[in-house]
């Protein structure tokens, strides 16, 4: 028992050092572009936003396969392929400013996250499979993995870039092997079901109810994901300010400080998770994510008035911070409740890794459509633009939401039974 919380404890480490890496890379992306832009090299937020669909749309293609791939084979090596790919793809980067390195670079990149998480979640859903609140736990904690991955690799991009420049990608891409190395290592326990499973749980990914019923709300979120994860942001913080926004190019002058946002943000939203880690398990699913969804429309209302501040007194733009904070914490419900109940619905049958790409797939298309939004509303709006996207995506989640009540039900029977 101790010896299986370990590895699952070593493995989410080796999520979030893997997660750290891929934050840093996306952070040096965006500032070593806008970098080139400043030199005179024809960039804007467009080239951006398509980097980013570029990694997801590679992530998407490759996630089914190499989840059915963790069904038939050890999903070990599997996910150590992939950590190494992300090095391979992130030093890649700066060996050229040729735009065709570039977009290489990045689906390398997707390919990686693909070869990596749905063989992780599978691994996690099966380790968890007979205990609801290991579950609970064991989900909030690969939320969390993801947020020490904004948070620290936001920061370690930032800085790197500050002392070291292009060789920060050098860096990065050593993050990506000891994260190999720490999944090869926690991983040894990790079941293989052989080809006939893979296809078998492909098939019933297909079908099952939870998975239809989620997907419509899942791509709304992912698309939030897109929005402001990917390399857009970045940028439109550290080039030089074209609008009256406050949040434009506020840290051309000092690129470092993106890793500083990105830490207090990760930060608050790592304590809302922790919190609905407790929460979860004693509160109805659809009830979590509805709260979840309801609470990123006065997020944007709050990031809208900070992104006009610029006349405000500073004792009032920290009032519309710290409320906005609060706010993040509550919204922060939402993937770690999915996931658990995605994680329910599969049930004890094998396959689990044919499932998990799916999650990955929605979570590629969704973050897609939200970097090209990224790209062309920040080109229109700047900052504005993301909080106009983040807005309408949350509406029509909330909108779509009632078609998980039937689905939900079953859930928490289920959840009820286990427990």
């Amino acid at each position: 028992m101790h010896q299986r919380s370990d590895r699952l404890a070593i493995t989410i480490l080796a999520h979030a050092v893997l997660r750290i890496a891929s934050s840093a890379s996306g952070v040096l992306i965006g500032i070593y572009l806008a970098n080139l832009s400043g030199h005179g090299f024809p960039i804007d937020t467009r080239l951006l936003g398509t980097l980013g669909a570029v990694s997801f749309a590679a992530e998407l293609a490759f996630s089914i396969p190499f989840g059915m791939a963790s069904d038939a084979i050890s999903p070990r090596w599997l996910m150590a392929t992939g950590a190494v790919t992300g090095a391979l793809a992130v030093q890649l980067f700066a060996w050229s400013s040729h735009v065709g390195i570039f977009f290489l670079s990045r689906t390398l990149e997707g390919m990686g996250v693909a070869a990596v998480t749905p063989p992780l979640l599978a691994y996690l859903a099966d380790a968890s499979t007979h205990d609801a609140g290991l579950r609970a736990r064991v989900m909030s904690f690969f939320e969390l993995s993801l947020l020490a991955g904004l948070a620290l690799g936001g920061l370690m991009g930032s800085e790197f870039w500050q002392h070291f420049h292009v060789r920060s990608f050098s860096l990065v891409a050593i993050a990506y092997l000891v994260a190999s190395a720490l999944l090869v290592w926690s991983a040894k326990g990790a079941t293989r079901h052989g080809h006939h499973a893979a296809l078998q749980g492909l098939l019933r990914a297909l079908k099952n109810p939870f998975v239809r019923s989620l997907a419509p709300v899942w791509l709304c979120v992912n698309a939030i994901v897109g929005l402001w994860l990917g390399p857009t942001l970045p940028f439109l913080l550290t080039r030089k300010a074209q609008g009256g926004q406050y949040l434009d190019g506020m840290f051309s002058a000092n690129p470092a400080q993106v890793g500083w946002l990105l830490l207090g943000y990760s930060i608050v939203f790592g304590i809302g998770v922790t919190g609905w880690s407790f929460v979860l398990p004693q509160m109805r699913v659809r009830s979590a994510m509805q709260v979840s969804l309801l609470a990123m429309l006065p997020v944007c209302l709050g990031l809208f008035a900070i992104n006009h501040s610029g006349e405000m007194t500073a004792t009032m733009r920290w009032a519309f911070t710290v409320v906005t904070a609060l706010l993040i914490m509550v919204e922060s419900g939402f993937t770690p409740a999915a996931l658990a109940w995605l994680a329910q619905s599969l049930g004890t049958g094998t396959g689990k890794g044919a499932a998990m790409g799916i999650y990955s797939v929605l979570l590629s298309v969704g973050a897609i459509g939200g970097s090209l939004l990224a790209g062309e509303l920040g080109k229109a709006l700047q900052v504005d633009g993301l909080l106009l996207a983040t807005g309408a995506m949350g509406v029509c989640g909330l909108l779509l939401l009632h078609w998980v009540t039937a689905a939900t039900m079953q859930y928490e029977e289920g959840n009820h039974e286990a427990a």
